[in-house]
């Protein structure tokens, strides 16, 4: 798997996890206090994440980090 596979694949998994919980992008990026455009960018799997930004996602989506990487 490439790095850009792998982007692609966890910005589809948290998108997955963020639409099961009824959660919009607006909502998501306030609560995790990030900017909207960057969490567009996140799940459209352009933009790296950080270690830390998956906690605060995996936080305000009330899943554990692991459940995010499930790819």
């Amino acid at each position: 798997m490439t790095a850009t596979q792998l982007k692609r694949r966890f910005g589809q998994r948290l998108r997955e996890l963020r639409l099961e919980r009824g959660v919009t992008q607006e909502a998501l990026a306030n609560r995790a206090d990030v900017d909207r455009a960057y969490l567009s960018r996140v799940e459209r799997g352009i933009a790296n994440v950080t270690l830390v930004m998956m906690w605060k996602l995996a936080r305000v989506l009330r899943v554990e980090i692991v459940e995010m990487l499930i790819l």
